[in-house]
């Protein structure tokens, strides 16, 4: 009787285990870099609705910069050293070349709830998700961000032919137009992009608002352009693909079914805050505003015509590029 009692009394234990291993939490490690800021609202207001919609079941941890370098994110994905994470695709962009299509100039001025739709679309063609496979990556939600401009300690740019010599911290796209007039691209970690303008190693630094305000690259700056709208970055938030498909069904309901409503959060708060912010900043530091007039917009199109070209034929022999590409152009072209 008594190894009867005992074997009852264990089984109750292990069955007591098991149900309190079922309710446990499940929680997943989020890399990020540098400190939240409007480019991270997306996973905060992600991490925030998951919690609560799965009554605090399954949170997601957020680090920045305590779990991996941002360059080494899409790695850490690889082998399941955590389970979300952001990156830039221009960090290494031969191990994601199917998402800097989105990077390429198309000359267009794209509203960043646009952006976001793009994106979406574009994270959803197979070509890329064939692609990001590789890695183990399933792409969860774009982080949009608006057209770059550019912030420069040189003296004001007054034509085209000034941008000549122009040592720029940017990413391909941008750069590869400009490069095209003789600006050097010239890479500098994004924590020492003030340091290096105010040193002289950089003259200028193309960035959206948010980091222009997070590096403060304006209160060393001169100038500052307005619609250069040769594109930005594409810094998208992905997932370890085993995992998501490890999650509950619950759980995976919640984490999907939040990203839309986390890019509309993302979207107005950006652009009631950090736009505003940034252009309040220019004007208070009292930075002169450069706006390209026509026949420069249309030499920069050109331009720009060229450097997409060059993409199509740099990846062809990789994926259809041809395909993403007239995929990716349509979309920009639909307002």
């Amino acid at each position: 009787m008594k190894t009867v009692k005992t074997s009852v009394i264990t089984t109750l234990a292990l069955a007591g285990f098991m149900v309190a291993e079922a309710n446990a939490a499940t929680e997943w490690n989020v890399s990020l870099w540098g400190k939240r800021r409007a480019f991270t609202e997306n996973v905060e207001k992600l991490a925030e609705l998951v919690e609560a919609k799965t009554n605090g079941e399954f949170k997601l941890n957020i680090s920045y910069g305590g779990l991996s370098k941002s360059r080494e994110n899409l790695d850490g994905i690889s082998f399941g050293a955590f389970e979300m994470a952001q990156f830039c695709s221009f960090y290494h962009s031969d191990k994601n070349p199917t998402i800097t299509v989105t990077e390429l100039p198309f000359s267009q001025d794209v509203s960043l709830a646009r952006v976001s739709e793009i994106y979406t679309e574009v994270f959803n063609h197979p070509i890329v998700k064939k692609d990001l496979a590789r890695w183990n990556a399933t792409l969860l939600m774009p982080t949009p961000l608006p057209q770059y401009n550019i912030v420069s300690k040189g003296g004001e740019l007054k034509s085209l032919e000034d941008f000549d010599g122009l040592r720029v911290r940017g990413p391909g796209g941008i750069m590869g137009v400009l490069g095209k007039l003789g600006a050097v691209k010239t890479g500098v970690p994004f924590s020492e992009v003030r340091q290096s303008m105010d040193s002289g190693v950089i003259d200028a630094a193309s960035f959206a608002p948010h980091a222009h305000l997070a590096t403060n690259s304006y209160k060393v700056g001169n100038w500052a352009t307005t619609n250069l709208n040769l594109g930005s970055a594409n810094c998208p938030v992905v997932v370890n693909t085993e995992a998501l498909e490890m999650l509950k069904p619950a759980h995976r309901e919640a984490l999907l079914g939040s990203v839309g409503e986390a890019l509309d959060y993302y979207v107005q708060n950006y652009e009631q805050n950090t736009t505003a912010k940034y252009e309040a900043a220019v004007k208070d530091q009292g930075l002169a505003m450069v706006t390209f007039n026509d026949e420069q917009t249309a030499k920069l199109s050109e331009l720009s015509e060229s450097v997409r070209q060059e993409w199509i034929a740099k990846y062809k022999g990789k994926f259809d590029s041809q395909t993403l590409f007239d995929f990716t152009e349509k979309l920009f072209a639909e307002k």
